[in-house]
């Protein structure tokens, strides 16, 4: 599995050192939400958050966005830093020119789906992206329980997709029911709260599999 804490839980007043500890705990991703306050009733992180944090870490930068007309700023957030750019289906129209923007930049390409969506929204797709995020509680806030429900579309997914394929889930994961959600199919686990809260590296060797 591939663990990717999400800064959305770190203390900011400290985030370059947490981003530290993250690393030392043994994470290779971190997870940074992009909301423009209209996809999602949240607003987060934009281009200049990611691109002043890019210089203090090595790390896989996979940046999820939450916003409408994600092809207006996939080549900006990029050049910020990100190694990998996931949008949602329900952003767009229709998701090829996004997918080829981020595939012509070198980049991964990730596609999401939010619990109320059919997961045949995303399957016709499942070939031209690198990794789909299956949200398992509504995007926006953090703090959520998990979604058991959304465990069926992960299961769905993984069928389709095959042994290999990158399944994320964000939202609700927690030291109590990894175990579950890996066993699910997912493979890439989104983790703020339990990876932000007390001691970071500790909590992240707790997570990992």
């Amino acid at each position: 599995m591939i663990l990717s804490p999400s800064i959305l839980a770190a203390d900011f007043g400290i985030l370059a050192e947490q981003i530290k500890q993250v690393e030392r705990g043994g994470a290779k991703w971190l997870h940074i939400d992009v909301m423009d306050g209209h996809f999602v009733k949240n607003i987060s992180f934009a281009m200049p958050v990611i691109k002043s944090i890019r210089k203090y870490t090595d790390l896989f930068f996979d940046v999820h966005l939450m916003i409408d007309d994600p092809g207006d700023y996939i080549d900006a957030v990029i050049d910020s830093g990100a190694d990998g750019v996931t949008f949602h289906i329900e952003a767009v129209d229709d998701p090829y020119p996004c997918i080829e923007k981020i595939k012509r930049r070198g980049k991964q390409a990730g596609l999401s789906v939010s619990p109320d969506t059919p997961v045949e929204a995303v399957l016709p797709y499942i070939n031209d992206v690198d990794m789909v995020l299956a949200m398992t509680v509504y995007p926006g806030l953090g703090g959520q329980k998990y979604m058991t429900r959304v465990n069926d579309k992960i299961r769905a997914l993984r069928r389709a997709a095959g042994e290999n394929f990158l399944i994320q889930v964000d939202g609700g994961v927690t030291k109590e029911n990894i175990d579950s959600v890996l066993a699910a199919g997912a493979n890439v686990i989104v983790a703020g709260t339990c990876v932000f809260t007390g001691d970071i590296e500790r909590n992240i060797k707790d997570l990992s599999r």
